[in-house]
């Protein structure tokens, strides 16, 4: 028996793998103390994972595309945004084993970002229809929401530890968020470039537009945003 890897392997899904390999260099990025290139992967990630969808919608996507999307998404917008969030900390703290309050607040909001992503993650794989309004927020927008913060200037590591745990919950809570019309994803995916490409160009203007944008999909969307 053959895996036919190749012949089950569909566009779409070669844009996943992309995702998944930006992922791991967001990984290497946080090992070596470079945030800033990290939280650039980071929407370079959501920016191929919103790819894909258009893809698999415009072509056909393969009976394995949805595991390999959410397999995807927990590289990209689970352990490695937990790390990105621990190599904040640690840039900003210092040598964070000499304080082991320090310590044990970065691994552990970095560790309730990843486990609440992977929940998240295979309950929406198991049991919400493709056709429904999803419950929680995306992995990706937690991970959007931290990275356009970060690149903004918003580096307190108290701030942003604060606020990891707080969209960790929020990607389970039961509150459905419907998904965005073709159209405001276009434009959300031109600042999202500006964002990855520009991060610092007029005061940083693409991050903290995206930022914003991402916080009012995220408090304002499931009672004023209504997708196609």
């Amino acid at each position: 028996m053959s895996l036919r890897v190749v012949d089950r392997l569909g566009v779409a899904d070669v844009i996943t793998l992309a995702n998944a390999v930006v992922g791991v260099g967001a990984m290497v990025g946080a090992v070596l103390g470079e945030p800033m290139l990290v939280a650039q992967l980071l929407l370079l990630g959501a920016a191929a994972d919103a790819l894909d969808g258009i893809l698999a919608r415009s072509f056909g996507g393969s009976s394995v595309g949805p595991l390999l999307d959410s397999m995807a998404d927990i590289v990209s917008f689970g352990t490695a945004t937990g790390l990105f969030v621990f190599a904040v900390a640690k840039e900003e703290w210092g040598t964070l084993t000499n304080d082991p309050e320090l310590l044990v607040a970065a691994v552990g909001a970095a560790s309730v970002f990843v486990v609440f992503s992977l929940v998240r993650t295979a309950f929406y794989t198991v049991h919400v229809d493709d056709g429904e309004n999803r419950p929680g927020i995306q992995n990706t927008l937690g991970a959007s929401i931290l990275a356009a913060a970060y690149l903004s200037g918003v580096v307190n590591p108290t701030v942003l530890l604060g606020a990891t745990v707080v969209l960790s919950v929020a990607m389970v809570a039961p509150v459905p968020y419907p998904k965005l019309r073709a159209r405001d994803a276009i434009v959300m995916g031109t600042v999202q470039m500006g964002a990855i490409l520009l991060p610092t160009a007029f005061d940083s203007v693409f991050p903290r537009v995206l930022l914003v944008a991402a916080l009012a999909y995220m408090f304002l969307g499931p009672r004023f945003y209504w997708s196609d």
